[in-house]
């Protein structure tokens, strides 16, 4: 049994109160200390007394960290060891796990170079730049402790707070309990790595903990689905990453046929957990041959245990797929299965199950079907005709439009609900540290200063 505690302002922190976390067979693997309000509240405190490293020492801090996370054994657990358990917990298959805890690695060594794009050509990073002699912009912080509700998908979540560090901000973790471990892997590793234990804290909390590390922080970044999304879209100080909704829209003058491969990639890679995970393709014309060749695609994915190198599809404990099974079944009244609800779980023994992919096929686009978003590899095929136009499309991640419309790339630009537009031969996941998710974390963060000096 691995314990898992709490890293306060003042070291490791094991509870009283604890909590069990078990694999997706329900084997328990860990114990997870949870935090009262009060130690939340007293942490955050703390953090707000110190000042932020000088910037080339949080640059050099954040190399290290990216190496010892990758590299280091941390709690007890090297690299593969970690990967292993968090497939394990998360049911996301062990490869997509590595890739993902891969890329925190990468995302963590670039997290200075991916804040620099948000930062306006104007804007001195630092007041001692030279040219602030002359009167100048200086980009600054709007606050100092930034909070993070982490989502239990896979470890790629941790890849972006780690650029609020870069801002000089401290930043408090509320890890989820569903996959505590990569949180706590990457706090152990930049507090070995050269930040202080005010810089970043790890807060395992229950939900009066985790209102408290809200209300206790300047900003904070939050995952859930709509349901947070409404709670905190009046709260200018809440960053939300709700349901990503991505859709692949293919007009007539492209031949689905040439981009079938991209369009069955962005559906099941990341075992079709992600947010930037297609949930829906419109075609300009017949969508039937366009979904049958889909759920060909997807039905040659073998069901196996998440510890299989050679596994695609994510797992669950079996009451809870039965439950996304039975729910699928229940939206998805009135469309035609291609690859229905009733084949969605395939036990695995144990107690717990692959879910096989769904694909659902419609005759128009039915904006609250094309939007509903499931953790495994399930989509929503439908045609669409320039009638619609983009209110089908409207509340998405990303949009990969394949299309030679130039004009309608203009529109999926505009449209504000809409937040990355990939025009041509791109999945809907891919990403760079330099990219916008849902726009720069910077953005919301950091303001303009006006600032001159002798």
């Amino acid at each position: 049994m691995l314990f898992v505690d709490a890293l306060g302002a003042g070291g490791e922190y094991r509870t009283r109160n604890r909590e069990i976390v078990s694999s997706t067979a329900g084997v328990p693997v860990a114990e997870l200390s949870i935090v009262p309000p009060l130690y939340v509240s007293r942490t955050i405190s703390a953090q707000r007394k110190v000042r932020p490293l000088p910037t080339a020492q949080r640059e050099a801090a954040l190399a290290k960290t990216a190496d010892a996370f990758a590299t280091g054994v941390i709690a007890g657990l090297d690299f593969d060891a970690y990967v292993g358990l968090v497939s394990r917990i998360s049911g996301l298959p062990i490869a997509v796990t590595r890739a993902g805890a891969r890329g925190v690695a990468d995302a963590v060594a670039a997290a200075f170079d991916a804040v620099r794009p948000a930062r306006p050509t104007g804007a001195a990073l630092d007041w001692r730049e030279e040219r602030t002699r002359n009167g100048s912009a200086v980009w600054a912080r709007r606050g100092e402790v930034f909070a993070v509700h982490a989502a239990g998908n896979g470890p790629g979540v941790h890849g972006l707070w780690p650029q609020a560090l870069a801002l000089g901000y401290r930043v408090a973790i509320r890890p989820s309990r569903r996959e505590p471990l990569t949180a706590h892997r990457l706090v152990n590793a930049l507090r070995d790595s050269g930040f202080r234990p005010d810089d970043a804290v790890y807060l395992p909390t229950d939900h009066a903990g985790a209102d408290e590390v809200i209300r206790s922080a300047d900003f904070a970044m939050v995952y859930g689905g709509q349901d947070v999304v409404d709670k905190y879209a009046d709260d200018p100080t809440v960053v939300v990453n709700g349901p990503g909704r991505a859709k692949i829209l293919i007009t007539s003058d492209r031949d689905w046929r040439d981009y079938i491969d991209i369009v069955v990639d962005s559906i099941a890679n990341l075992g079709g957990m992600a947010c930037v995970n297609t949930t829906a393709v419109l075609y300009e014309g017949d969508p039937v041959p366009l979904a049958q060749a889909i759920a060909e695609r997807l039905a040659t994915l073998d069901p196996l245990p998440s510890e299989d190198e050679r596994a695609i599809l994510p797992t669950q404990p079996i009451d809870k797929a039965r439950a996304l099974a039975n729910y699928l079944a229940a939206k998805a009244a009135g469309t035609t299965p291609l690859l229905g609800a009733d084949q969605v779980v395939a036990a695995l023994g144990d107690g717990y199950a692959a879910l096989r992919p769904a694909v659902h096929l419609m005759a128009e686009p039915d904006a609250d079907k094309l939007n509903i978003e499931l953790p495994f590899p399930c989509v929503w095929v439908s045609a669409w005709s320039r009638d619609f136009g983009i209110e089908p499309l409207r509340r998405s991640l990303v949009i990969t439009a394949i299309t030679g419309d130039e004009e309608l790339i203009d529109e999926l630009l505009a449209e504000p609900t809409v937040s990355n537009v990939y025009w041509g031969r791109h999945p809907t996941y891919w990403a760079k540290p330099e990219i916008p998710h849902d726009g720069f974390l910077a953005d919301v963060l950091m303001r303009n200063k006006g600032f001159v000096r002798d």
